[in-house]
């Protein structure tokens, strides 16, 4: 089954006229991009948008054996004018499937926002979802029977027995629960090949697009691009241990949970315990967990070793700082007469021991951590002691990672993957 992108773009398209914020300012060549819309086999349109035709006549097809005009969400603005010759563009109804003569079946997936998906089955079997702006399944309730899925078993027989879809085509960006969901039930899998498609300009075109989009395991293509759906893609790998490096407010914790918020049942360790009659910590760990996705448990522990060393969903772990302050807490780092006489010695195992868990963990990690050593230097001994350690304690845990990301005003830089 052939797959060509007419549009990978939101439905305004990128750059968005008159718009002066600096990622429109860069959507040019390539990175400029015409709303969303997906020819199959030159036979199925999904989403008709302005200048379909044209697009699809710079791919080199031709809209002139399309059987069927798929509309998968509510099309602001005037009224798209329908090329002569082309059927009459329609919604399809949720849980109904349309056989096409050319052999494809299209079947309307239910979603939780205003819209359709459409899961095409081509005539060989191969299987592409393609889901509309801002749109993912209504639940595994949603899926069962719309796409042959089965609690506790993916999917059912009307797929054959097969676990995942060859492709999805979705709203990466703009609503990574729902390949969270999808890898819930199955539908989802690693040789999954995941299209972002809807783009606009809440992310940077460029590497910036690429590093968020290859941390959900999804990648983006220009306009144009045709696709064999089911053909063996290199889909990107998503790096198994993480450490995000930033200052204060740098906005590393945001970027840690964006890596994971497109997988289900992240466990969230969280180092900072709680802090009695401290109202501005509250604040802070509120605020942290009304961004977390609702599917998201929450371990408040620095007892960091036997999770690593466990099976299970991914971790992210906020903070290594915080961590560390509790390790020199119990080893009464503060106190010189201390430090010289143990205190030192047993930190540093402490440390060793949690790289070495990194190392051998099976787990997906993404751990947070601050980055101390650039600034002024404390004032006091206990301070210095403590920049000094948390500078070791970085470059142990970085050690162990495939990914190295420092975060300088709300920016990810790769220092390492």
């Amino acid at each position: 089954m052939e797959l060509t992108l007419l549009g990978t773009g939101a439905p305004e398209g990128l750059p968005l006229p008159d718009c002066p914020c600096a990622a429109c300012a860069t959507a040019l060549g390539d990175a400029a991009r015409a709303a969303t819309a997906l020819l199959v086999d030159g036979v199925l349109l999904l989403d008709l948008t302005p200048g379909a035709a044209f697009a699809a006549a710079r791919a080199g097809h031709s809209l002139g054996g399309v059987r069927q005009v798929l509309l998968s969400h509510p099309h602001d603005g005037p009224a798209v004018e329908v090329p002569a010759g082309l059927p009459q563009p329609v919604r399809g109804a949720d849980g109904r499937e349309l056989t096409l003569l050319t052999g494809h079946r299209v079947r309307a997936v239910a979603l939780d926002a205003p819209g359709s998906g459409y899961e095409v089955t081509g005539p060989d079997g191969e299987r592409l979802l393609y889901l509309p702006p801002g749109g993912a399944p209504a639940g595994l309730s949603g899926l069962t029977g719309l796409t042959g899925l089965t609690e506790g078993n993916g999917f059912g027989e009307a797929n054959g027995g097969r676990a995942a879809y060859e492709m999805v085509v979705a709203d990466v960006i703009g609503r990574p629960d729902a390949l969270a969901r999808l890898r819930a039930a199955g539908a989802v899998g690693p040789t999954t090949d995941v299209i972002a498609v809807h783009i606009g300009h809440e992310v940077p075109q460029g590497g910036e697009l690429r590093r968020r989009l290859a941390a959900a395991g999804a990648r983006a293509v220009p306009d144009g691009t045709t696709l064999d759906v089911g053909a063996y893609e290199d889909v990107p790998d998503v790096p198994r241990r993480t450490l995000v490096l930033g200052g204060a407010r740098s906005g590393k914790s945001v970027e840690a949970e964006r890596r994971l918020e497109a997988f289900p049942e992240v466990l969230y360790v969280a180092t900072g315990g709680t802090r009695s009659g401290d109202t501005e910590w509250a604040d802070r760990v509120s605020l942290h967990r009304e961004r977390r996705p609702g599917s998201w448990r929450t371990a408040e522990t620095c007892d960091l070793v036997p999770l690593l060393a466990q099976d299970g969903p991914p971790l992210l772990i906020d903070c290594l700082s915080l961590w560390l302050t509790h390790v020199m807490d119990e080893v009464n780092a503060w106190d010189d007469a201390e430090w010289a006489g143990g205190g030192e010695r047993e930190l540093r195992a402490r440390v060793a021991g949690l790289a070495e868990a990194v190392r051998a963990t099976r787990r997906t990690v993404v751990a947070v951590s601050n980055e101390v050593g650039s600034g002024i230097v404390p004032a006091t001994a206990s301070g210095r002691r403590y920049r000094d350690e948390l500078g070791r304690l970085n470059a142990a845990f970085a050690a162990e990672c495939e990914h190295v990301l420092l975060v300088v005003a709300g920016q990810a830089l790769a220092l390492r993957g």
